[in-house]
C-alpha cells in the first residue's frame, strides 16, 4: 500500500494542484510549477534520509512513522488555503512518500520466497497503478467540482492512510534484515557489506549498480513524472480539453498497464524478462516520438497513454525497484534505494521547474527532448544493467579480501609441504 498511496499523492497532487485549485486559489503556471516541483525536491530528500535510516533501525519503524507525515501532510492540502498551507503539505507528503517507498520495497523483497521476489516487487508496482487508476477515476468524476473535487480527492488519500496506518502495526520487521544486522555487529570482523559502511555505496563494485540504477530511473522517470505531474496542464493547454475529460481519457491506459504488469509478474523472476523489458522500452519511444514528430494534439496525447500504459509494464518503475532489490547488499539497500530515488527525483524537480514553460513555448521540444531520455535510459538498461554483479555475489566480496591479505597460518612443517597440499 505505500506504492498506492505515493502514485496517488504525485497524480493527485498534479490533477488539484494544476487544474482543480487553480481558477480558485489563482495558481498561475509558475505557482504550480513551484508546488509541484517543491514536492519531488521533498520526495528526493525524504528519499534520501528515509533510505539511511531504513538500513540503519529498520524497515518497519521507518514506513511507519512516514505515514503519519503523510496524513498530516494530506491533512494541509484539504484545507488548501491560505496559500503557504499548500506548500506546507507538498512538503509534508513528499519528504513520507519518500522515505516510505524504500523502505517498504525492502520489507517486501526480504520477506518474499526465493523465486517470487521479483514477482512481488512487481505486484507493489500494480498497486502504484492501482493508485493512479483510482485517483484518475476520482478526477473523472468530480475533477469539474473545483475545490470541493480537489478536497474529495485528496480526502481519499487520507482515509486510506489511516486505515494502511493501523493495520501497519501488526507487521513485523524483515527477517532478512535482522539476520544482517545480527552478523554486521557480532564479534569479529563479521561477513558481508558492514552495517555502518555506507561508503561502500561509493566503492566497487557496489558503486557501479548504484550509478547505473541513478541514471536509469532518471533519465526514465523526466517522461512518466512530466505525464504524471503535467498530464493535465498539458492536456488543458495544449488541446484545449478540460481536467474531467483527461482524467478519463488517462484511465484507458492504465487497465493495459495494469494487465501488462500482471504478465510480467510471470516472467520477471526468469530469464525470459529481457525480452519483455527490451519490448517495453521500444514502446516508451514511440510513444514519445508521435507528439514530437505530428504534433501536441489530442490523437497523439492518448496514443502517449495508452503506449507508454503498456510499456511501462515491462519497464521503467517497475524494473527499477527490481534490480534495486537485486543488485544492493542487505544492509545498504534501502540506502542505495533512497539515494538513488533522491537523484532521480531531484532530476524530475529542476525539469518540473521548468516543464509548463517549455510546453507552452515549444511542445515538440518538449516531447524530443523526453525521446532522448528515454533512449539513454533504454541503452542503460538493455547494455549495461546485465553485466552487473548481483548482491548475493556482492556480499562475500570484504571477506574474500580479508581472505586475500592474511597471510597464511602458522605450520609446524619445516619444509612447507603441508601448506603446499592445503
Amino acid at each position: 500500500m505505500a506504492s498506492y498511496l505515493d502514485a496517488g499523492a504525485l497524480v493527485t497532487s498534479g490533477i488539484v494542484l494544476g487544474g482543480s485549485y487553480t481558477e480558485v486559489l489563482a495558481l498561475d503556471a509558475g505557482t504550480v510549477g513551484v508546488l509541484l516541483g517543491l514536492q519531488t525536491l521533498m520526495f528526493a530528500l525524504g528519499a534520501l534520509c528515509g533510505g539511511r535510516l531504513g538500513d540503519l533501525f529498520g524497515r518497519r519503524r521507518v514506513f511507519t512513522l512516514s505515514l503519519l507525515l503523510y496524513a498530516a501532510g494530506i491533512a494541509l492540502l484539504i484545507v488548501a488555503s491560505p496559500l503557504w498551507l499548500l506548500h506546507v503539505g507538498v512538503v509534508a507528503v513528499g519528504l513520507a512518500i519518500g522515505a516510505d517507498l524504500a523502505a517498504s520495497l525492502a520489507l517486501i523483497n526480504e520477506e518474499s520466497p526465493d523465486g517470487h521476489k521479483g514477482k512481488m516487487v512487481i505486484f507493489s508496482n500494480i498497486l502504484w497503478i492501482g493508485g493512479i487508476v483510482v485517483a484518475m477515476g476520482l478526477s473523472a468524476a468530480v475533477g469539474s467540482w473545483g475545490v470541493l473535487g480537489g478536497r474529495i480527492m485528496f480526502a481519499h488519500l487520507l482515509v486510506v492512510a489511516i486505515v494502511v496506518l493501523v493495520l501497519r502495526f501488526a507487521l513485523g520487521e524483515s527477517a532478512e534484515w535482522m539476520a544482517a544486522r545480527r552478523a554486521a555487529d557480532a564479534p569479529g570482523e563479521p561477513a558481508g557489506i558492514q552495517f555502518s559502511r555506507a561508503g561502500q555505496l561509493f566503492r566497487a563494485p557496489v558503486v557501479f549498480s548504484v550509478v547505473a540504477l541513478g541514471l536509469y530511473y532518471a533519465t526514465w522517470n523526466l517522461g512518466a513524472s512530466t505525464m504524471g505531474s503535467f498530464g493535465t496542464f498539458l492536456w488543458t493547454n495544449l488541446t484545449g480539453g478540460g481536467v474531467a475529460e483527461y482524467s478519463r481519457l488517462s484511465l484507458l491506459g492504465l487497465p493495459v498497464g495494469f494487465l501488462g504488469g500482471l504478465v510480467f509478474m510471470r516472467v520477471v523472476d526468469r530469464p525470459a524478462r529481457y525480452a519483455w523489458f527490451a519490448g517495453g522500452s521500444a514502446l516508451i519511444l514511440v510513444a514519445w516520438a508521435l507528439p514530437a514528430l505530428l504534433g501536441a494534439n489530442r490523437f497523439t496525447l492518448v496514443a502517449v497513454l495508452l503506449l507508454s500504459g503498456l510499456g511501462n509494464a515491462f519497464c521503467g518503475e517497475g524494473i527499477y525497484k527490481v534490480w534495486s532489490q537485486e543488485l544492493i547488499p542487505t544492509l545498504l539497500r534501502t540506502t542505495a534505494g533512497g539515494l538513488t530515488i533522491a537523484f532521480a527525483r531531484v532530476v524530475a524537480a529542476l525539469a518540473a521547474f521548468v516543464t509548463p514553460a517549455i510546453a507552452l513555448a515549444d511542445p515538440a521540444l518538449l516531447f524530443w527532448l523526453l525521446f532522448a531520455f528515454t533512449a539513454v535510459a533504454n541503452a542503460i538498461g538493455l547494455l549495461w544493467v546485465p553485466r552487473l554483479p548481483k548482491a548475493r555475489d556482492l556480499e562475500d566480496v570484504p571477506v574474500v579480501a580479508r581472505l586475500q591479505r592474511e597471510p597464511p597460518p602458522p605450520t609446524a612443517d619445516p619444509d612447507g609441504a603441508g601448506d603446499q597440499n592445503r
